[in-house]
């Protein structure tokens, strides 16, 4: 797994432009999606899964709850509907990823749902770092939201290199076709203000080619 080294680098990364500081209290969000993606997980077959596969439900289902919280934060500071419906998308995309350790047993690690609190201690710090980058401007927060979406696109993309599951398979890529639609939402405000995002993660010509095509 090269996931917690990705977390890592998005942390020096955002930590060199900004120190950490202690979260808030905000509201939280709830949303639909017109693809019932816990339904979907039963009607797939039960499949063993190995501890790398095991590591990356568990790692993703704190990094979707990682968006859900940076954006309700910024929709609060901010009150740009992008991340309003964003956020509301992002609690679905925890939900399916709930029904995933709930069909193999798995401990979840979202034991608090409140907006900030994780049980990996790395998620609270890059939770703080892009809240404190994100509250300096719209521009920034909106550049924050890009970059998470870089980042959830990459990850998921490693995950399913990993994985032949196919309830796994199906949850990351729909959980990616989410993630690309994020990005376009971003990065079409961000054109609101005459600013492009630059890839952090992805290659450029991969963002390039996100932003090209039409919503899925």
């Amino acid at each position: 797994m090269k996931r917690a080294g990705t977390l890592l680098i998005v942390m020096l990364f955002v930590g060199f432009l900004v120190g950490p500081v202690s979260a808030g209290k905000w509201g939280q969000g709830g949303g639909s999606h017109s693809m019932d993606l816990s339904s979907m997980v039963s009607q797939y077959p039960y499949q063993g899964l190995s501890e790398e596969e095991r590591a990356g439900l568990i790692q993703m289902r704190e990094e979707e709850k990682l968006a859900r919280d940076v954006y309700l934060t910024l929709f609060d500071k901010w009150d740009h509907r992008v991340f309003r419906n964003i956020a509301n998308s992002e609690q679905r995309h925890m939900d399916a990823m709930k029904s995933l350790l709930d069909k193999y047993g798995m401990t979840d690690p979202v034991v608090d749902n409140t907006v900030g609190i994780f049980t990996d201690p790395r998620m609270t710090e890059l939770y703080n770092a892009l809240v404190q980058k994100g509250s300096t401007s719209i521009v920034e927060a909106l550049l924050v939201g890009a970059t998470i979406e870089d980042l959830d696109i990459y990850d998921l993309n490693t995950l399913l290199a990993q994985t032949d599951n196919e309830d796994v398979q199906m949850v990351y890529q729909n959980l990616t076709k989410g993630s690309r639609n994020h990005m376009r939402a971003f990065t079409r405000s961000l054109g609101n203000y005459g600013v492009t995002y630059t890839a952090q993660y992805l290659s450029q010509g991969e963002i390039d080619q996100i932003i090209a095509v039409g919503w899925e």
